[in-house]
């Protein structure tokens, strides 16, 4: 019995460390159906010490449509828009003000549609309390990677992104259930 909640707890603690060894700014969903609203979450960490995160700057990829936001309370938003009316476009927005230490998360929601089916690299720019910045533009694997979005036409083919994730939560769900059959019910001691 205590070997599976032992084995169980390893399982979990590698999946946590290996999530948090790739903190870097992401957006998710990873993968999004094309020409449907979907909400996007923006997340990005204070990792340097002893700093905050006080601006996020987004800068919208064309074939990503921005249409509203959740608000952020403790921040600011400001929006750069291109057209006017129906053809009005949101280009960059930014959130000042807030104040996200180390370790933490910044975190913005807002409701958007892609265009295509097809990569969509969206450009982040982190400003800490020290002036320094960090721009969230490079390719996959370097020190500062641009998150990035595939747009799909459907959901019908496979992702790999997507295997990957039900594989995740399907693992965790079994070491849940051993660690459930194997306590019957019991509290762990």
């Amino acid at each position: 019995m205590r070997q599976a909640v032992v084995a169980a707890a390893t399982v979990v603690a590698a999946l946590a460390v290996a999530a948090g060894a790739d903190a870097h700014a992401g957006l998710s969903p990873a993968v999004a159906k094309t020409k449907a609203g979907q909400e996007f979450t923006l997340t990005v960490p204070t990792e340097k010490e002893g700093v905050t995160t006080t601006a996020v700057e987004l800068t919208a990829p064309d074939g990503l449509s921005i249409f509203s936001f959740e608000d952020s309370p403790g921040w600011k938003r400001e929006e750069t828009t291109q057209g006017s009316g129906e053809a009005k476009v949101i280009k960059q927005v930014t959130w000042s003000g807030g104040h996200v230490p180390t370790e933490h998360l910044a975190v913005f929601r807002f409701v958007g549609s892609l265009d295509s089916a097809k990569s969509y690299a969206v450009h982040v720019r982190q400003t800490y309390s020290n002036g320094e910045i960090v721009d969230w533009t490079g390719p996959e694997g370097s020190d500062t990677p641009a998150p990035v979005i595939e747009g799909v036409s459907s959901f019908g083919g496979s992702s790999s992104t997507l295997t990957i994730v039900a594989l995740i939560v399907g693992g965790i769900g079994v070491l849940l259930g051993i660690v459930g059959l194997t306590t019957k019910g019991r509290p762990i001691a």
